[in-house]
């Protein structure tokens, strides 16, 4: 029986990917969601992780599932550059990667820089009582940034690391058949990443699905599934 593993994105979980699961489950495929460690009460971060702390994890719950054939593995935004990331590290364990909208794409601009910025400079204000509400205006209205807005405790370091982490450089070196999939009116991780990837990724195959967004799976789930079967 063929498996497929499903990383999920930045702040989700295996519930949201619950749907893909139960259609491709019917195709006879095993489908396994694990969650990503640090999105809920139970499976809180003790320190800041980076990516390579993930893997380590990802690596932990192969073997605790007694996944040993190479299986198909997909990633969607932050677990796309999980996906990448392993792939690049264990190639000879995933016979197909399936990268949905993955946020491989992090080269240094401008904006990132002053991010990157403001964020070590407000932190050193956490001490003082009006700290959260001083948080919460700067990245909703300076820096317009919503997925730090929401990360708190460890989680907020951890997200610095993942986003300063760019994979462009290496994506050259993945050489198993990779199928690309991204909605055209996607703003998290824009189409033109999805063109990029596939010119670096020799032999990738690239989906754009008219109308979607970055929220395939919740909006176009019929279509992603359809799209996600036809390559297995």
């Amino acid at each position: 029986m063929k498996t497929l593993v499903i990383l999920h994105g930045w702040q989700s979980s295996k519930e949201k990917w619950q749907k893909i699961k139960e259609k491709v489950d019917e195709q006879g495929i095993k489908v396994i969601v694990p969650d990503i460690p640090g999105f809920k009460p139970e499976n809180e971060l003790k320190k800041p992780w980076d990516l390579d702390n993930y893997i380590d994890w990802f690596k932990e719950f192969l073997s605790s599932e007694n996944i040993s054939e190479p299986f198909f593995l997909l990633g969607h935004s932050f677990g796309g550059a999980l996906a990448t990331k392993f792939v690049l590290k264990y190639p000879e364990k995933v016979e197909k990667l399936f990268l949905v909208a993955a946020a491989c794409v992090r080269k240094k601009t401008l904006k990132r820089k002053i991010f990157a910025y403001f964020s070590k400079i407000i932190k050193k204000f956490s001490f003082l009582p009006f700290y959260p509400l001083f948080r919460k205006a700067t990245y909703k209205f300076i820096i317009r940034n919503s997925d730090y807005l929401q990360v708190k405790g460890f989680l907020e370091d951890t997200y610095l690391n993942i986003i300063k982490e760019d994979l462009s450089p290496v994506l050259c070196s993945i050489k198993i058949p990779t199928i690309l999939i991204w909605g055209d009116k996607d703003r998290s991780t824009p189409v033109k990443h999805a063109y990029f990837i596939n010119k670096q990724i020799a032999g990738s195959k690239l989906i754009i699905i008219p109308g979607g967004t970055h929220n395939l799976r919740q909006e176009m789930p019929e279509v992603l599934i359809q799209k996600i079967l036809e390559n297995l």
